[in-house]
């Protein structure tokens, strides 16, 4: 028996979000990113997960702040990034909904990159080098990219694979919910962010994805993301059409 057709995504509350880079980190050591070399720059590191901060733009004592985590969007109709790939470096998982990248397909052009409305993809400029003793924890479930390929979030396809390992030992056609969580669910001190199926209409994904206070970055552009964000603030929700690399402020990671 087949398992049945999932489309994973999240909910991130900006409400509840602090900006405390805490996904950042779990993603680049889950996803085995190397520290950036010396002189790389905000346009020329990695990293998976981006954290920007941005305002309503009044004064003292009205002025209020907010972070968005931004990562691959997921896009769920025709994602510019699969259609643009000379290589077919870039696929849609029709089983889950997850845009898929295979480093090993890439040849670095980089059209993705510049298709991307999100800005979530980023180019390894330099093959990866570990600090030392740092080799030694690595994750043995995720391969080291070299230089010259794309890389982007995938939401830890690996840990579904584990997932899917478990249950096929244990004589089950599915997971369970919760034994798929990527690395930045799972790290958030401030539980903001919410991860599972949603297409399940019992999950609490789904429901939350359905609220009023939910919105998707872009939506205007028809991209359908599987990322979903949820704010009681009217101005919050506005900043929604508005490009993420223009957002006023800075990234956490700058901070």
């Amino acid at each position: 028996m087949s398992a049945k057709r999932a489309k994973y995504g999240m909910v991130i509350d900006v409400d509840r979000c602090t900006g405390c880079g805490a996904c950042m980190i779990a993603c680049a050591a889950e996803n085995n990113v190397p520290p950036g070399p010396a002189d790389s720059t905000d346009r020329t590191g990695i990293t998976l997960m981006r954290i920007y901060r941005a305002d309503n733009g009044k004064d003292f004592p009205e002025n209020e702040s907010v972070f968005f985590p931004v990562s691959c969007q997921q896009c769920d109709h025709h994602p510019p990034c699969v259609s643009v790939c000379p290589q077919n470096a870039v696929e849609v998982d029709a089983a889950t909904g997850i845009v898929a990248q295979i480093p090993v397909r890439c040849l670095g052009c980089r059209y993705c990159m510049a298709a991307c409305p999100y800005h979530a993809r980023y180019f390894n400029w330099w093959d990866p080098v570990w600090p030392e003793g740092m080799e030694r924890e690595l994750n043995p479930d995720v391969s080291l990219r070299m230089r010259g390929v794309v890389e982007k979030c995938n939401l830890c396809f690996h840990r579904l694979q584990t997932a899917r390992e478990k249950a096929a030992a244990e004589g089950r056609a599915e997971i369970i919910a919760g034994e798929y969580v990527p690395a930045c669910v799972e790290a958030c001190p401030a539980a903001a962010i919410t991860f599972g199926d949603l297409l399940d209409e019992e999950s609490e994904v789904h429901r939350l994805s359905q609220r009023g206070e939910s919105f998707r970055l872009l939506e205007r552009l028809g991209t359908g993301p599987k990322v979903y964000y949820t704010s009681e603030r009217e101005w919050v929700r506005a900043l929604a059409e508005k490009d993420p690399a223009s957002t006023p402020g800075r990234t956490a990671a700058t901070d």
